[in-house]
């Protein structure tokens, strides 16, 4: 970003209003243009977007494709037979696996259809999400390099390994600045199944890593208070904490001045939105003005705290409030033993109100300039986890291929896109890297990956690292 973009993102309120009387007539001015200017190219952006925001539905633990999506019905025969005496092994096994002298192939034992117009395979775990086959996008060809979860949730979600990098919703938030002034930029949902959550969701998954503070998510719970540390223990009017916030900021202005510290920066910039906060998300949370048929359609667990169905819920009513970047986690997806009694658990949990999310966004106009992204950090082997056939098998961490969907924004609806091999190993056709699906979501929002850049320790740092290509077979 050039310097002029630079002072844009980093000047707040307090810093415009010292300007005087000539900086708001230039302010003036400059909103009005803007104004103009954002139904074209927003604040920042390289080019003009397909979409203006983002809603993530991460399945964290690594959902089994051949088991949801990539049908595969040549397993039959291969069933309980060495996967390694029928094609070569490629690229590392995951400690679980690398000791087993047999890795037999297990054939799914859900029931694959063919629905829509595009003809997609879903399983019968799937339902909902199949009847609208034909607004996925749906990408067979997904793979990462991390074959353990911690490093490929990192590399998910920051386009890295190693932890210190900004998630892909602290760049957007970077890189085009806010679309509202009383909500976050890059809000955060958390949800679970009745399995423990056997991968840390760790806030530095939504951190902003080198990036200045501002930019990392706000994390969501569920409950009377959203946003911890946000309500005003001793009750005072509204009109006095916004004295008492700007005596704070005096002082925090002046140690600015003489610090220029960024993290004093991003404390004034938390004290505004904190302030924001207090009167714009008891609206969000409350949903007494929806409908009875939005529990019809997002299912009963919508109005539970907490689920999966009201995340979704709560992330539609976001974006109805233009946050910019939405990331839902859903743990419990780490089927290395007795898949056949948890995946279907997680699919009730997580069919239906994705669905209904995609559904309703379309439903009110907002699904053209909406992307939704649906998948894990990797998929899962085609092979026994542990080496044996049995009914309660498991399977492994797969990285080399794995199913993701994504709608809206601009992506080609009832798209099947890349091919696999016959056991689900390898990619024969259409490999998209986590790198080009970061570039890809990126360029729907008017990014060039390759120019959204932030120098830190002397080196220009980007998502996409060194790597990444826009896919434009995905897009319409």
């Amino acid at each position: 970003m050039d310097d002029l973009n630079k002072l844009i993102h980093t000047m707040d309120r307090r810093r415009f209003l010292q300007l005087g009387a000539a900086g708001l007539g230039g302010m003036a001015v400059s909103g009005m243009a803007h104004a103009q200017n954002q139904k074209s190219v927003p604040q920042g952006a390289h080019h003009a977007p397909k979409a203006k925001r983002v809603i993530y539905l991460f399945q964290a633990g690594g959902p089994a494709q051949v088991d949801l999506f990539d049908h595969k019905p040549e397993l039959i025969k291969y069933h309980g037979k060495d996967i390694f005496s029928l094609i070569k092994q490629q690229g590392r096994l995951t400690g679980f696996n690398n000791t087993h002298k047999q890795h037999p192939v297990i054939n799914t034992q859900y029931e694959f259809k063919q629905y829509g117009e595009n003809g997609g395979t879903y399983s019968e775990l799937l339902p909902h999400m199949a009847a609208i086959s034909d607004q996925w996008t749906t990408i067979k060809s997904v793979s990462t390099k991390p074959i353990n979860h911690d490093p490929a949730l990192t590399f998910m979600q920051t386009g890295h390994n190693l932890p210190g990098r900004p998630s892909l919703g602290s760049w957007l938030s970077y890189g085009l600045g806010t679309m509202n002034r009383n909500l976050p930029d890059f809000a955060v949902l958390v949800s679970s199944g009745d399995l423990p959550n056997m991968q840390p969701l760790n806030s530095r998954l939504w951190g902003a890593g080198f990036l200045p503070g501002k930019y990392a998510g706000v994390r969501m719970r569920s409950g009377n208070d959203p946003v911890l540390f946000l309500k005003d223990p001793s009750e005072k009017p509204i009109t006095d904490r916004r004295k008492i916030l700007d005596v704070i900021n005096e002082i925090n202005a002046k140690e600015l001045a003489r610090s220029h510290n960024p993290e004093v920066e991003t404390r004034i910039a938390q004290y505004e939105m904190a302030y924001r906060l207090q009167s714009s998300v008891p609206d969000l949370a409350d949903l007494s003005d929806e409908p009875q048929s939005t529990y019809k359609l997002y299912g009963e667990d919508a109005r539970k705290p907490g689920t999966f169905a009201y995340n979704c819920l709560m992330a539609r009513r976001l974006a109805e409030r233009d946050v910019r970047y939405v990331q839902l986690y859903h743990s419990g997806w780490d089927h290395h033993f007795n898949l056949p009694a948890h995946l279907p658990k997680r699919c009730r949990e997580v069919d239906q109100p994705s669905a209904a999310l995609v559904t309703d966004l379309k439903q009110r106009g907002m699904l053209d300039d909406t992307i939704v992204l649906w998948g894990g950090e990797f998929g899962r082997t085609t092979f026994s986890h542990d080496g044996k056939v049995r009914e309660s098998y498991g399977r492994d961490h797969h990285a080399g291929c794995f199913t993701m969907l994504a709608a809206g924004g601009g992506f080609k609806p009832g798209l099947i896109h890349g091919k696999t091999d016959d056991f689900c190993y390898g990619i024969t056709e259409g490999e998209v890297p986590v790198h080009d699906l970061h570039a890809t979501v990126l360029h729907q929002l008017g990014l060039d990956h390759e120019r959204l850049t932030f120098k830190h320790q002397g080196r220009n740092y980007r998502l996409t690292d060194v790597h990444g290509h826009v896919v434009k077979d995905l897009l319409a």
